[in-house]
């Protein structure tokens, strides 16, 4: 229970501080994603989270609209994916409008990422412990590699379930800010 509000109050903290310090780009980041191609700038998509409630995941959108592929991870030099969006996913700061879901309750500043819809029919009973907590704008897996899809590293996601903390939170978010400004992308 004491770890839950400190947890909450940690992603208050923190996604109005993330608001706050980052407000200075999201107008440069907004004008310059509709210079780059017609459409949002923000783009939501259905997510599942806590105790497999769907709810509207928010990003800077990075493709260009009515792109085929739904769901497919982008590969390099991937069409659909605008001159942009190359950036804001490379630097992670395509995550940033999940602030906004943090501080809504949908979400954690850490914890599993918030899977897509289609993937759940996939998950066993076992995996789908990774629901019991708010999913993350960072987590355990996005710190650890990160080289394949997240729905093919929910053990790390179980890992983080079975230990979550307050202590270990602080040290994925340590974790991620030195990925973040090493320019490694770990959100």
């Amino acid at each position: 229970m004491l770890y839950q509000i400190g947890k909450r109050f940690m992603d208050i903290i923190g996604a109005f501080l993330g608001l706050l310090f980052m407000a200075f780009i999201y107008l440069p980041m907004a004008v310059a994603i509709k210079l780059d191609s017609p459409g949002f700038v923000i783009f939501a998509q259905e997510r599942v989270g806590k105790d497999l409630q769907h709810f509207k995941c928010y990003k800077f959108r990075t493709m260009h609209l009515n792109s085929s592929g739904h769901g497919r991870k982008p590969v390099p030099n991937d069409e659909r994916v605008t001159r942009v969006g190359r950036f804001l996913r490379r630097t992670s700061l395509d995550e940033l409008p999940q602030f906004f879901n943090i501080l809504r309750g949908e979400m954690s500043l850490v914890g599993p990422r918030p899977e897509q819809l289609p993937f759940l029919a996939h998950y066993t009973v076992g995996q789908r412990q990774r629901f019991v907590v708010k999913p993350g704008l960072t987590g355990w897996w996005q710190v650890n590699g990160r080289k394949q899809p997240m729905h093919e590293h929910i053990d790390e996601d179980i890992y983080y379930v079975e230990h979550c903390s307050l202590w270990l939170d602080l040290i994925i978010l340590w974790r991620t800010l030195g990925a973040v400004l090493g320019g490694k992308g770990a959100v």
